[in-house]
């Protein structure tokens, strides 16, 4: 028997005859999301160049894919239950080729604005067709494989870091060693897009457990409640009002009305506290896993060669799929709570991104971002597993709300973020050391991010000219950029460590609140005589 059998053989019961295929169509599916993200981020610097964009515009078109993901995760984890999977399955394949379509409409000819439109339409479109599927596929994984769920979600999504190291590799052969265009490089994601259709085309899907229970809509969100749905209300809220330009205080209308639907749907229950906090922890884990893999290609190739960028993000998406594998083992022989394991991974992400901002050759880099993808490995599909484990009769609502907090954060906060930083940071550096360089090479549209005071970054073609210019024939202008630019990602990366920082004190937090309740269990729903739901119980 081949290791991939090995891997997806069962003697659960629960799976159904084609299982086996089934998990593998869903481990290409997010696959092709991965393959899509790690080459969008490796061609960051093409679009600088080509369209003149700041760090601040290309954190914007990064963050429209994240904030695309949280609508198709969280639409798609409301209707699946009632729909079934096979509908979203054929909505997403369609969505995946249209945004395709729509991104390569993108032309300097156009003009920067219709451009950025274009390619943050493109990004949000592919970004929803990887929300639909993996509200499909979570739930359907848990289905499949009712006895063996956490190991079987830990192979699902070790196919994220594969596909952004097959992505990377992509980038890199085409861009890095034979010049291809972005368009070229970004057209190859569409291959594992269509193997996935092959692979999902006939199959029979079988039905939720929510649905086979009879769970109503109302009963699957009384644990979310208005607290979670507050969390994901403003999160609107910022979209409706940045990315839209819909007023402020029509924003807020348009929260407060969603709102008071989950109110109506849940009959005002106030929700679970645990899940609200695991709700915002979430949000963090997006801005600080996700938005940081959109830039960091882009960060450690800029301190130090394009090159080595591309292969420390190779690498450290190859630790973070190696890893994933052993989740079951490091739960099961070392003793490490789910909540426990996220503590440690905290508290690593945030030692490996202070680490790697004082990198001043490949390999302390390599070093410093082990730390952190050993940090940054088990976040989502753990956080994934907490919130089933102890909120099973949400079905797949809850671990869908939660993936689209995540994705939401990682757009709104995490991609547009560091972006923001770089442009203030690079800013800062160069209006220091060379404010006559800083006033010709400084962007004509200043850079914003929420409440915090706009700055006037530098503009993405003259950030790229001076970078490919050779050290010896730069002007002094042009030095002082570059070494401007590689400051201003330094300070970048220690910002970020903040996030991991705060995880840390909220998982700690959590870990004192299980050991006064008798530790961490999983929580299961029992059924009554006439095959209702009584409720949920320790196990």
């Amino acid at each position: 028997m081949s290791t991939i059998d090995n891997l997806a053989d069962t003697n659960d019961p629960g799976a159904t005859a084609n299982a086996k295929r089934l998990l593998w169509a869903g481990f290409m599916a997010i696959l092709a999301a991965g393959v899509g993200f790690a080459i969008r981020g490796g061609i960051f610097d093409n679009w600088g160049a080509e369209f003149g964009f700041t760090g601040a515009q290309l954190g914007a078109i990064g963050g429209m894919g994240f904030i695309g993901f949280c609508f198709g995760i969280v639409i798609g984890g409301v209707i699946v239950d009632k729909i079934g999977y096979g509908k979203l399955v054929v909505a997403a394949f369609a969505f995946h080729v249209l945004s395709a379509v729509v991104t390569f409409m993108a032309a300097p000819s156009q003009g920067q604005a219709t451009a950025f439109a274009f390619l943050s339409w493109g990004m949000f479109i592919f970004a929803f067709a990887n929300g639909t599927l993996e509200a499909v596929a979570n739930p359907l994984i848990a289905t499949l494989f009712p006895k063996n769920r956490t190991h079987y979600l830990n192979i699902l999504h070790a196919s994220w870091p594969l596909g952004m190291i097959i992505g990377a590799v992509i980038g890199w052969t085409l861009d890095e060693g034979m010049g291809m265009s972005w368009k070229v490089q970004l057209s190859f994601y569409l291959i594992p897009t269509i193997i996935y259709g092959i692979m999902f085309f006939g199959q029979h899907f079988p039905k939720s457990e929510a649905s086979v229970k009879g769970i109503s809509l109302g009963d699957m969100f009384k644990d979310v409640g208005l607290l979670g749905g507050l969390v994901v209300c403003y999160l609107f809220v910022i979209f409706f009002n940045q990315k839209l330009n819909v007023p402020q205080g029509a924003a807020y209308a348009i929260g407060g009305v969603l709102l008071l639907a989950i109110g109506a749907i849940t009959r005002f229950s106030l929700g679970s506290i645990l899940l609200f906090l695991l709700f915002i922890t979430h949000a963090l884990v997006g801005a600080v896993e996700l938005g940081t893999d959109g830039w960091i290609q882009n960060i450690t190739g800029n301190i130090l060669t394009p090159g080595e960028g591309k292969a420390l993000f190779i690498w450290t998406s190859l630790v973070m799929f190696g890893l994933r594998f052993c989740a079951h083992f490091i739960e099961n022989n070392l003793k490490i709570s789910p909540i426990g394991l996220l503590f440690i991974c905290a508290v690593l992400a945030c030692v490996g991104l202070n680490l790697t901002s004082m990198a001043n050759g490949f390999v302390m880099a390599l070093l410093a971002l082990t730390v952190y993808a050993v940090g940054k490995t088990f976040f989502w599909p753990t956080m994934l597993a907490v919130a089933s484990d102890r909120f099973p009769r949400t079905g797949a609502i809850a671990i869908s709300i939660m993936g689209g907090i995540g994705m939401m954060s990682a757009g709104l906060i995490g991609s547009a973020g560091l972006g923001y930083a770089k442009d203030r940071f690079t800013a800062e550096e160069l209006n220091k050391t060379n404010p006559a360089a800083y006033a010709a090479a400084k962007a004509e549209k200043p850079s914003d991010f929420h409440f915090v005071e706009p700055v006037h970054g530098i503009d993405g073609t003259k950030l790229s000219e001076a970078q490919k210019a050779k050290a010896a024939e730069r002007t002094p202008e042009q030095t002082a950029i570059v070494e401007a630019s590689i400051q201003g990602d330094r300070r970048t990366l220690v910002a970020d460590s903040a996030i991991p920082a705060v995880m840390a004190l909220l998982y700690l937090g959590m870990l004192l609140y299980f050991k006064s309740i008798g530790g961490y269990k999983p929580v299961h729903i029992a059924e009554d005589l006439t095959g209702g739901v009584a409720g949920p119980h320790q196990a």
